[in-house]
Formats: C-alpha cells, structure tokens, sequence
C-alpha cells in the first residue's frame, strides 16, 4: 500500500497532448519514487478556471468545481483532493471556502448537483501537489530517493501569483516564498535566493488580449534569471511555464534579444534526481531544451 493516498484532480492542460502534459509525466514519475498514491477522480470535468470567470457566472462556476468534490467524495472517501496545476487548486479553495461560508450558495450548488445525482458536503481538502511534498512528505524525505545530484545547476524559482496570493503555501512568506529554494538546495542544486522575480505575474490572462503588457511581465522575469546567473527557471504553475517559455521567441523576434531561458517544473528536478530519464522526467516535452537537466539525466547515478 502506498505510504500516501489522495484523490487527484489532473486538470485539462496535463491531458494527453495538452500544454502540460509533461508536467503530469515528471509528476508521476516523483510519485513513483515517493510512494504516493495519486487516484484520478472519476469522471471529472474542467475546473472552468479561465471561460467560467469570463461568462459563466459565480454559481455556475462554483458548481464545475463542486461537482468534482463531490465525485471526490462518493468515490475517494476521506481523501484530500490534490491540483497540479495552481488555477485549478486555486478555484478549488475558493469554492471550498465561499460554499462553507454560505448556506444558500451550498444549497444553491447542491440544488445543481442533485441533477447529476451527486451531492457535496465539503469534507474533502483542496491542496496543491506542493503543499503534500512540503507538508506531508518533507525536505528530508525527498531527499531519501536521491540518485543523481542537481550539484552545479543554477536554478531561479519563479513561484508566480496563483500559487502564492490569496491562499499561499503554509508557513511561508507572501514577499519572499522559499520552498522552491529549498527543494532545490535539497537536492543538490544552487538557488538563487536574490531572485526577485519570484512572485511577479507573468500576464497569463493578458496574453491574447494585450499581448504587449504580458510580455513586458515576462521579459522582466527571464532578464532577472539571466541577470542572477541562472541557467533555468522552475515553477509549479502550468500557465506560468507556458507562458514564460512559449512568448520568449516572439519577444525576440519583436525586440531584438536573445532569450534563451528554459522554464521547468519542481516535479521535474525531482524526476532528474531520482534516475528518470529524458522521457521520464518530461524534458522532451519543452520548446527550449534544459540542456543543464539533459547533461545530468546523461550521468551515472550516485555510486
């Protein structure tokens, strides 16, 4: 039996062929290592966390994420429900939390459902797959898997705005959040703790339709990386590595620079160090290759 269970919530991006679809590849593969147990949620559906907001109405978009729950719930009882990707754990705890406050919202939503024969209740917890590695797994146990070392690889964690405003991550600091340093000095690599990018927005929701802001956001958070040394960005949001990657060559071709940055996720460092390959670790699924992570991946492992 796996050491730690919960009811997991993949979102649309980490599908097959989706934008993030490496994300969940690298994630499966830390898991593997870490022995948890990840247990997608039947039949679920989009969180609705960017056309929902636009013209869907709150209840209506309340009621996508509520009916995920309560399938979480029906089928997966007494486990915490777990995002990768940080828009979706971020409507996730705003409608844990909005449902909880209000008896009509909750009666309202629950009134949808019973159309799907389902029923919500609340029970279950939204987290995001970086609170279970920082609180319920720990530094000293994702170090235990460790086969190669991150030594030399110089790392910027670009933590972005949806996983760090308004919820956060427990016991850290909204100004200056530090796990993602500290999961890189865990295994091996070099933070770089000057970074003062880490919590700007990348413009995600600007990028279609005022592009020129967007990348003016992201051009200072590639910049900053290059300024400090780093030979690659890491961050737990899908938006963000998407974003920060994809408009680098536009921004190029618009401005005359030469950005060059690989953007990668923390399940992907984790994947590197625990003996993935290439494939495993998701690294063939970026349009800037992470030559630092693919030179590591080539080493032997530790002894």
């Amino acid at each position: 039996m796996a050491r730690k269970e919960y009811a997991f919530y993949p979102g649309c991006s980490s599908q097959l062929r989706g934008s993030a679809s490496n994300y969940l590849v690298s994630v499966n593969t830390m898991c593997e290592k870490l022995d948890i147990k990840m247990t997608p949620i039947p039949d679920w559906n989009c969180c609705g966390a960017s056309i929902s907001y636009a013209g869907a109405g709150e209840l209506t978009r309340h009621v996508l994420t509520a009916r995920n729950f309560a399938l979480a719930e029906q089928h997966l009882p007494g486990q915490d429900i777990v995002a990768t990707c940080a828009a979706c754990w971020l409507g996730g705890r705003e409608t844990k939390e909005k449902l909880e406050a209000s008896s009509r919202m909750m009666a309202d939503t629950n009134e949808a459902l019973k159309e799907a024969g389902l029923h919500y209740e609340a029970k279950a917890e939204m987290r995001h797959m970086v609170e279970v590695l920082v609180e319920d797994v720990g530094y000293e146990e994702m170090k235990k898997p460790m086969v190669k070392s991150l030594e030399g690889a110089k790392i910027a964690g670009y933590v972005g705005c949806q996983t760090n405003r308004p919820f956060g991550i427990a016991g850290e600091s909204f100004e200056n959040p530090l796990y993602l340093d500290k999961l890189v000095e865990t295994l091996g690599g070099e933070p770089l703790k000057e970074y003062e990018q880490k919590v700007t927005c990348c413009g995600g929701s600007l990028a279609f339709c005022e592009p020129e802001k967007s990348q003016k956001l992201i051009k200072d958070i590639v910049e900053s990386a290059y300024d400090h040394g780093a030979e690659m960005i890491v961050t737990p949001c899908p938006l963000c590595q998407a974003n920060v990657e994809i408009y680098q060559s536009e921004i190029n071709r618009k401005q005359g620079t030469k950005l060059n940055m690989p953007v990668v996720y923390y399940s992907q460092l984790l994947a590197v160090a625990y003996g993935g390959d290439a494939r495993q670790s998701g690294l063939d699924g970026h349009v800037i290759p992470v030559k630092k992570l693919e030179e590591i991946v080539a080493k032997p492992k530790n002894g």
